[in-house]
């Protein structure tokens, strides 16, 4: 594998650049440094995906006939690495990333036409219904059903983690069409309209203080049967495709290596209790370079599978591999930065959002302030997406053959 960019790959880079310096207003930074949560809230990601919308860099995953820009492999990652780089806001990835090429790939074309422009304008915004509460890591044993009646769908039952649903008007949703069958074979993929008097979103606040997560209650809900994605029992063949877009569609190495330039950066005017500052350390310097070696060798195995994908030779396990070791490696590096503030990083704000003129004033620095929240919150790096142990069963069985 080459892994020196081409003269064209620069001129891109240095595009993208541009772009974020001049279109990247300091309010978005500000935010997005300042959220300690893996979602940011929609009032900064529909200003950012307005602004990329509008250059036509926004569903990067998605083919150019539906709306994608058309880039390559490395040109994606040149963008999400310029983008870390530049702090820009996370988008919300349950339409872009997530049912976005679902609906590309299984969606029929009054499907396509109906709901793709809306998830890139911004007016449709998303959440996904899998987990329930006796099914998360056995998604197969989920119980929420859904019966056709003529030319709709009932659904009944319930779906928790449901991130942003408090914000959503549309909700994609693993449900059971047929009891009778396996467990696998009796899922289908149904797209539900959120604002009807039969679902009702219950708040679940986390220990880091976030409103992220919801339970969703279906109380003989309705939704039309052309909402149905694909085939009915074709749910979970569909589910494998949009979980591997969730655990690899994106590059998080560069996320990571840019939060350990911050760090280090910050270790200059931070004091040691021995004197100096912490990065005179030695034991926060090992420590320090140790996970800055680990994104790298991270980094050189996200190109190596971008350059499968240029190849077009598909994701398939190998994301499995992407998420459980950028899960860890994100817990490790906000454990650094507790242990770089210290007493300070203790303090755990109950007020949110965390910028802006209502955000309270920090004990010490605004990152001294989002270390805890950010540790917290990023508790869930290690089971959203698929839990460290469904990902070592995953690598087990269908990359090494055990």
């Amino acid at each position: 594998m080459d892994l020196d960019f081409t003269p064209d790959e620069l001129a891109f880079q240095a595009e993208v650049r541009t772009f974020l310096a001049e279109r990247l207003s300091p309010r978005l930074r500000e935010a997005a440094a300042n959220t300690p949560s893996v979602f940011v809230e929609p009032d900064i990601t529909r200003e950012w995906q307005a602004e990329l919308h509008a250059k036509g860099w926004l569903a990067t995953l998605w083919p150019r006939e539906f709306g994608g820009p058309g880039w390559t492999p490395v040109q994606k990652y040149l963008f999400e690495k310029e983008c870390a780089d530049a702090g820009a806001p996370a988008l919300p990835v349950q339409g872009l990333k997530l049912v976005g090429p679902v609906i590309c790939k299984f969606g029929t074309p009054e499907q396509q036409a109906r709901f793709l422009p809306r998830i890139l304008s911004g007016e449709d915004y998303w959440c996904q219904g899998y987990s329930e509460p006796g099914a998360g890591s056995d998604l197969a044993s989920l119980a929420c059903r859904a019966e056709r009646r003529g030319d709709k769908y009932v659904i009944n039952g319930t779906k928790i983690w449901t991130t942003h649903a408090h914000h959503a008007n549309w909700i994609f949703a693993l449900v059971r069409t047929d009891a009778s069958a396996r467990k696998q074979d009796g899922i289908s993929f149904l797209l539900i309209p959120m604002d009807q008097p039969g679902i009702t979103v219950s708040a679940i606040v986390s220990i880091a203080n976030d409103h992220e997560l919801n339970q969703t209650f279906f109380d003989n809900a309705e939704t039309g049967v052309e909402n149905l994605i694909g085939a009915e029992g074709q749910g979970w063949t569909i589910a494998k495709y949009l979980l591997e877009n969730e655990r690899g569609g994106s590059c998080a190495a560069p996320s990571l290596l840019a939060e350990l330039g911050r760090i280090e950066r910050a270790a200059r005017d931070v004091p040691a209790d021995h004197g100096g500052m912490m990065r005179d350390d030695p034991h926060f310097a090992q420590r320090l370079a140790q996970l800055r070696l680990e994104a790298e060798a991270f980094e050189i195995t996200e190109l190596r599978i971008l350059a499968d994908l240029a190849k077009g030779r598909p994701a398939g396990p190998q994301t499995s591999l992407i998420k459980l070791v950028g899960a860890n490696l994100r817990q490790a590096v906000d454990t650094l930065a507790i242990d770089l503030y210290g007493y300070e990083a203790m303090q755990l704000p109950t007020a949110r959002p965390l910028y802006g003129n209502a955000a309270p004033e920090p004990i010490g620095s605004r990152s001294a302030q989002l270390a805890l929240p950010r540790w917290l919150n990023d508790r869930a790096w290690t089971i959203f997406g698929g839990s460290d142990e469904v990902q070592k069963t995953i690598i087990a069985k269908q990359v090494l053959g055990l």
